[in-house]
């Protein structure tokens, strides 16, 4: 057997024999668990310690066993790395407490007889093992005896050269029993002196031996031995031998052999070779399907602009400008006074629309000579499609430091791309600021989770601070809306200060990144005065302020009690106070209406307004649909999310009782032993900061585009996490098999059945998605840009929806009267005045709206104009309505009723006064092109 010391060779050590143990206990587990497989992995590794001992399978079952999968490779090696550093690091704690104990002081012990045990010596645990010539805690050729480890190697190696005889009989039944492996509760220990001289001093024993030398004392000396508690010195010499003592009693921890270094290169070697080639596999997933949706190298440039809606054609349009223009320099003037996108209006598009990826793109594009190998468009849209798998490696990153296992990042990557239709919509949207934005985002959490880990070397904090620097300023510099995303995560930073979970020194040091990306932001933004009115300003100031004035406050005191409240107060009331004065002496009327809608979203306000109606009817501000959580359910994504989610909450809320309880301080470090993954400051952080998310999530569904890998990346930890496994089995007091090895068996078998019955599942659905050629035909809209190019004056200006004004500011260059963007008051003003065009008001006044700005042509939409919605209550034509007073919306409401008909559908008939002001130039299927006549004639 592999625990019997007479059939064990000599070159063997201790620690192999522990290890052939615990693998074969694994083996007869894993045969129950998981298979043959899983029992051929665990002989592996009692075959990695015995060389001698042939493999229990023949070549014909390793050549079927070898080709498997991936999956079991992956299970194979993360199980072996695993168990190899828990229990490594379990065994060489022990060996650690029971080298700095002492032995035995030597006034006590008597010199022994050569036949054999001295009368009167004294033997306890950790002395020694009690036979002969072993009273001083070592044997005769000068080795230190450890109890517990290698006494009989020792014993044996004495007899066989001579030194001493074997013990009798009496002695061995009179020696302790052996120490089992398993850990046992640790004795409170003692620090005594016996009044003997100074050799007495500073020994440390348990109960059980201080009992017996106490005993033993009174029987030789013959008068009670006074024991008293050391005290501290007083002398400058005693105070420098106290610290010479302290010092070297303390372990020196040992150097980690080379096969564990070389395990643990190997381990991050393969998982950041996975990250990489995950993100690299996503970026070329989402070109190939971007080319099977749309036959994009099959079109013309036309065609290819056309794909481009809404909002994403003004952004590529000031793409195509840089590129036209002569300079760098040149093309950035042009968008800082540009006067030629919306008429009577010089705007600063660099400023209000985040204009930093189109400038990058540009000059990449120019400096790398790639104006002669591809064309613009791929470019671009390469740049957008490579910045998607830097954010799918970031979250398998992510994951992988709050697990410990790449296995749960591949995992993380396989739940986002069967539920990216909720992930992301780069598939409708490709320049959307947010899919630049968020994989900097995505990058600054990644690199904020290996700051807040406890056991961070000093060189991976620092690589983290910098990286968490560089993302939060990038993604500040990328979107307009980031600076209210950071407030939630400084947010969580906050609370997470109060748990007190980590020092406060690290969270305080994440705030001095948030204003300085706030004021280089300011400053490189033109002096953009959204960042300092902003509410992570105000929360981030007021959060310093308390810092500054709880730092020389002694803690425990009454004053420091007193200063807890006060800045508990604080932090509620300086934020606001901050912000107000703010808003007082800057100016700004940025993202005011912002506020109007969340009044009205929450029904603190009630409004006829056309904009915060329509905006309210966005599918994207509305509350999550049901499909929304059938789809993450069918995926098992929201059911393994929630118990992630569960357990995680009510282990912090465990650990932050106990300690307001009993007043127990933290421990840095948790092993995987305590069952505690509630003490973990990373994983309180990313709950707090999911649950805020999906709080909000719940009430905007535009918002679960940043919640959902989240909920990925959450969920596939905690399936491969063996410390929250370890922490339900502490929970359910599982006694029937060790719940280390089950927490390790459960965090390797569980994501490995999940993961290949999502292969199983929707593989084949992805593969049908690539191999489904589609095409998209918008012949209207082709030709209506083809006529504006040929036929309307190159000074025109065209008025119409706005997302259809944002297509022919791309396809054409021509100027319009609005933009589909939501960020500017005057913009929305415009907007909500255009549409009136689809209401019931008079040809008059609709001709004074459009010549007011400088309008030349009219483009009435069919699809608008005869609208059958799904949801009564909102189509344009019924909120202007509303709007306008021509519908009682609600009990009381005064009805104006309009003597005229709904515009655009008087406009087609051709009679007066509609053709005094308005001549049809142009029309198909969809379209009706006005022109708007600058000299009146009214016929009859």
């Amino acid at each position: 057997m592999y625990g019997d010391p007479e059939t064990i060779r000599h070159e063997e050590t201790f620690e192999q024999l522990q290890w052939k143990f615990i693998y074969t206990q694994a083996a007869v587990f894993s045969a129950h668990m998981m298979g043959p497989w899983a029992y051929a992995l665990s002989f592996g590794g009692v075959k990695k310690f015995e060389p001698v001992k042939p493999n229990p399978f023949s070549r014909q079952q390793a050549a079927y066993l070898t080709p498997c999968s991936l999956q079991i490779g992956i299970l194979k090696c993360e199980f072996e790395i695993k168990c190899l550093y828990y229990f490594q690091q379990m065994w060489h704690h022990r060996d650690a407490e029971v080298s700095t104990r002492r032995p035995p002081p030597p006034a006590l012990l008597p010199a022994a007889r050569p036949g054999g045990k001295a009368p009167g010596a004294l033997r306890s645990p950790h002395s020694g093992s009690g036979r002969p010539g072993d009273a001083a805690g070592g044997d005769t050729g000068g080795r230190v005896r450890k109890w517990g480890r290698g006494g009989w190697r020792a014993g044996r190696a004495a007899e066989a050269s001579g030194e001493r005889r074997p013990a009798d009989p009496a002695a061995r039944e009179r020696r302790p029993p052996r120490r089992p492996w398993r850990r046992t509760k640790k004795l409170k220990a003692a620090k005594v002196t016996y009044g003997l001289g100074d050799e007495g001093k500073g020994q440390r024993l348990c109960k059980s031996c201080l009992r017996e030398r106490r005993g033993a004392l009174r029987a030789k000396v013959g008068s009670t031995v006074e024991l008293h508690q050391r005290k501290k010195p007083k002398s400058s010499e005693n105070k420098d031998s106290a610290k010479e003592e302290k010092i070297s009693d303390t372990p020196v921890p040992e150097r980690a052999p080379k096969y564990i270094l070389f395990q643990r290169f190997a381990k991050i070697f393969i998982g950041c070779l996975a990250a990489v080639t995950s993100g690299m596999m996503y970026a070329l997933y989402l070109s190939a399907y971007h080319e099977r949706k749309f036959w994009f190298s099959n079109r013309q440039e036309l065609e290819r602009e056309i794909t481009f809606q809404g909002d994403s054609a003004i952004y590529y349009s000031y793409y195509k400008d840089m590129l036209k223009a002569p300079s760098f320099e040149r093309g950035v003037y042009e968008l800082t006074h540009n006067n030629k996108t919306v008429s009577l209006k010089t705007i600063n598009a660099v400023q209000q629309m985040s204009l930093y990826p189109e400038l990058i793109a540009s000059v990449l594009y120019q400096a790398t000579g790639s104006n002669e190998i591809i064309e613009p468009v791929y470019f671009y849209i390469g740049i957008v499609f490579g910045l998607q798998g830097i954010y799918v490696t970031a979250l398998f990153v992510t994951s992988w430091l709050m697990s410990g296992t790449w296995l749960a990042g591949m995992l993380t990557v396989k739940w986002f791309i069967i539920n990216r239709v909720d992930t992301t919509r780069i598939e409708y949207s490709i320049p959307l600021r947010e899919n630049w934005a968020l994989p900097y985002f995505a990058c600054q959490v990644a690199a904020l989770t290996g700051y807040l880990k406890s056991n961070s070397n000093t060189y991976a904090e620092r690589f983290c601070y910098l990286l968490m620097s560089a993302s939060t300023y990038t993604f500040m510099m990328m979107w307009e809306y980031s600076h209210y995303l950071l407030f939630l995560q400084a947010i969580s930073l906050f609370l997470l200060d109060i748990f007190s979970v980590e020092q406060s020194d690290k969270v305080h040091e994440v705030y001095k990144i948030y204003i300085f990306s706030l004021f280089l932001g300011y400053l490189l933004q033109f002096e953009n005065p959204a960042l300092l009115v902003s509410p992570l300003l105000s929360l981030v100031a007021a959060l310093m302020l308390t810092k500054c004035l709880q730092m020389n406050v002694k803690k425990g005191t009454f004053v420091a009690k007193i200063m807890k409240v006060i800045s508990f107060y604080l932090v509620c009331a300086l934020p606001v106070a901050f912000n107000i004065v703010m808003k007082m002496f800057i100016p700004h009327k940025e993202n005011g209406h912002m506020l109007k809608f969340l009044e009205v979203k929450f029904g603190l306000n009630m409004t006829k307004n056309f904009t915060m109606n329509w905006l309210l009817c966005q599918e994207s501000l509305q509350a999550p649909s049901q499909d929304f959580f059938l789809r993450l359910t069918q995926s098992s994504l929201l059911p393994f999310y929630i118990l992630v989610l569960i357990i995680c909450l009510l282990s912090m809320m465990q650990v932050i009782f106990r300690r307001i309880k009993f007043g127990k301080s933290l421990k840095e470090s948790v092993t995987l032993e305590d069952g505690q993954i509630g003490k973990r400051p990373e994983i309180i952080y990313h709950v707090i900061h999911t649950i805020l998310l999906g709080s909000l999530s719940m009430v905007i569904e535009g918002l679960k585009y940043i919640w959902t890998p989240y909920v990925c990346m959450l969920a596939a930890f905690g399936v491969c996490s063996p410390e929250l496994w370890m922490t339900l089995f502490k929970w359910l007091r599982l006694r029937t098999v060790h719940p280390v090895f089950l927490a390790l068996i459960l965090s390797m078998a569980v994501p490995t059945i999940i993961g290949l019955s999502l292969w199983k599942e929707f593989f084949p659905r992805l593969k049908t998605e690539l191999m489904e050629l589609q095409e998209f035909y918008d012949p209207d809209t082709v030709e209506l840009m083809t006529w504006i190019k040929r036929q309307a004056p190159v000074a025109a200006v065209f008025a119409g929806s706005p997302q259809l004004m944002g297509t022919i500011k791309l396809c054409t260059g021509w100027m319009v009267t609005s933009l589909p963007l939501y960020n500017d008051d005057d913009l929305l003003k415009r907007n909500e005045n255009v549409y009136q065009i689809y209401s019931k008001r008079s040809a008059e006044d609709i001709y004074k709206i459009l010549t007011s700005y400088k309008a030349n042509y009219l483009i009435v939409e069919d699809a608008i104009c005869n609208e059958v919605g799904t949801m009564r209550g909102c189509r344009v034509k019924d909120l202007l309505d509303v709007a306008n007073g021509h519908v009682v919306c609600e009990e009381g409401d005064k009805l104006t009723p309009s003597k005229y008909g709904r515009f655009c559908h008087e406009v087609k008939i051709n009679y007066s006064p509609y053709v005094n002001y308005f001549t049809r130039v142009y029309w198909n299927r969809s379209y009706f092109v006005y022109k708007i006549n600058t000299v009146i004639s009214f016929q009859s």
